[in-house]
């Protein structure tokens, strides 16, 4: 067990997660300026992290300090010092300390990227925004990279640890790239950047940096006048062991589903007209869930219907419909989706070992999945994705590479190939206890993670993004992979965060983006389908109070 003291900071949260990425077994002690070792940590191993911050009138000195003591004798001592000009970005914002040998005291663009986002941008051209909210965070934000720096090594060898991932713990580290890019920095200091600062292995550095320059030949130029359509429907089946989505089983709400669906138009028609009012055009629209196809077919096709009647949706590039589970799948569903033209649907298998479906409480065979691929097939649906779960309870590499096999002999346009994720609310990890010594451990993880890499590389598919979750096995990554020229233009700008997303239904999530100012707000609407249902005229009045909010700030700007 690894106490571990802060000393000029409390960022306890931040250096939790970091901290877990190597072990579980750590502690917090009371905070104290002075550290001195008392008896009781005579047996202890001890990490002791200070940081100190100076500001001055052009920039901002910070300073910080690892130390591990066990039994009282140092067993480890990295520091770091740091500059940021805050008044010439033509300038870097760290310093050569050239009094260290210190690899880490390099003078590098990269922590300019994350200062520059307190900036408005016009043409590529940055000017700084000088106000002591937006430069605070900043300072946070490269304060605690700079203290996971100096802990890295420590912990890197204490733990004989493979973290691929460097000192990155957030979810969207190909944004990272993009942005770097944005500054016109060649792919060569973009690399050499991105493993200076954040540590990264040269194998996950070439995946995000294939993946954003494949993205960015669709979400560039940025343009603030478009934006997606997300439209939520909440039921499945049952629920599945691993899943913390908004789903309601039909057995005790499928009998909601036709209110749900009124419901769900009056709210399309209210966001409608707040896009009508800012001259927003749609480019994608995604139906997702839960399982759209838990819906009857009478119910589907009314839903789609309506939001072509009530949105202007001519000139959508891409509408995809997740099909989902295939016990929710039937000819007549599939032929309400091609009437309407939907342009690419999902069909999820997961896994294509019967034992795992069964475990998570997928209610079809391995067959099922076949019959309802081919029946899309037969229908002319020629842009089909399938997502898979690796690292589900009771797999091994072997199983993946058999649901690999039996998933490229299908021949789908995409594949989605997720990490399991322990997520809050799910039956798996509420119950984990169960399932505990079901789960991979991180070699296995890593080997299956190479198994899906391989077979989507020797068959011709692309990873075209890529996202992180918290309290994903390994601390690892989803991609979505596709071959040439079915890249799913909804799903780079959900995960790139370059487009707004207006997002209606219960637990949808709106996403209002403001290239401008590198800033996002999200508005949701409720998960509980029946508070849901009541309160719908609050949850399109959020949205309209987002979007004026937003107008009195620009006029005031003005």
């Amino acid at each position: 067990m690894i106490k571990v003291l802060l000393q000029g900071h409390n960022y306890s949260y931040e250096i939790a997660e970091f901290l877990k990425l190597f072990s579980s077994e750590f502690s917090f002690l009371d905070g104290s300026e002075v550290f001195t070792v008392n008896q009781d940590m005579q047996d202890s191993e001890v990490l002791v992290n200070k940081l100190e911050i100076i500001r001055k009138r052009d920039r901002v000195d910070i300073f910080t300090n690892t130390k591990v003591f066990l039994g009282g004798t140092e067993l480890y001592n990295r520091e770091i010092k740091e500059s940021i000009d805050i008044e010439t970005l033509d300038k870097s914002f760290v310093d050569i300390d050239k009094n260290s040998n210190d690899s880490e005291n390099i003078k590098d663009n990269t922590e300019k990227y994350l200062v520059k986002k307190v900036i408005e941008t016009e043409h590529n051209k940055k000017i700084f925004a000088k106000t002591n909210k937006k430069l605070d965070n900043n300072i946070k934000t490269i304060s605690k990279r700079i203290i996971q720096r100096s802990m890295y090594y420590y912990l890197l060898d204490r733990f004989d640890a493979n973290v691929p991932w460097g000192i990155l713990t957030g979810i969207r580290p190909v944004s990272i790239v993009n942005a770097l890019f944005d500054m016109d920095m060649t792919e060569d200091d973009i690399r050499e950047n991105m493993k200076r600062e954040y540590l990264i292995k040269e194998e996950k550095l070439d995946l995000i940096i294939e993946i954003a320059k494949r993205e960015r030949k669709y979400i560039y130029p940025l343009s603030e006048d478009k934006i997606s359509l997300y439209v939520s429907i909440p039921f499945c089946p049952t629920r599945c062991l691993y899943c913390s989505f908004p789903s309601h089983p039909l057995a005790k709400f499928g009998s909601l589903r036709h209110k749900y669906i009124e419901t769900l138009l009056k709210e399309a028609k209210g966001v409608a007209e707040l896009i009508k009012m800012q001259s927003k055009e749609i480019e994608t629209l995604y139906i997702g869930g839960g399982t759209p196809t838990a819906l009857e077919a009478d119910d589907l096709n009314y839903l789609i219907t309506g939001l072509f009647n009530i949105f202007d949706l001519s000139k959508i590039k891409e509408f995809t419909v997740e099909a989902g589970r295939p016990d929710t799948i039937t000819e007549e569903k599939l032929r309400t989706l091609k009437k309407h033209n939907v342009s690419r649907i999902s069909i999820n298998p997961q896994t294509m070992n019967q034992e795992t479906l069964e475990t998570v409480g997928r209610n079809h065979s391995v067959e099922d999945i076949k019959d309802c691929f081919y029946m899309a097939r037969k229908l002319d649906f020629d842009n089909i994705n399938m997502d898979i779960i690796l690292g589900l309870p009771g797999e091994t590499p072997d199983m993946v590479d058999s649901t690999m096999k039996e998933i490229i002999a299908l021949d789908p346009e995409s594949v989605t190939v997720h990490t399991l994720a322990l997520k809050r609310a799910s039956d798996l990890n509420i119950n984990m206890n169960s399932y505990k010594d079901a789960l991979a451990s991180y070699q296995k993880m890593i080997e299956m993670i190479a198994i899906s890499r391989k077979h989507m590389k020797d068959n011709n598919y692309n990873p075209y993004y890529m996202y992180r979750q918290k309290h994903m096995l390994g601390n690892l990554e989803n991609i979505g992979y596709s071959k040439e020229g079915y890249e799913s233009l909804y799903n780079m700008q959900i995960m790139e965060d370059r487009q707004s997303n207006y997002a209606i239904g219960a637990g949808a999530v709106s996403k209002f983006v403001y290239l401008d100012e590198t800033r996002i707000e999200r508005v949701d609407d409720v998960k509980n389908l029946e508070i849901y249902l009541e309160r719908v005229d609050d949850m399109i009045d959020k949205k309209y109070r987002e979007v004026e909010k937003n107008a009195n700030k620009s006029s005031k700007r003005n």
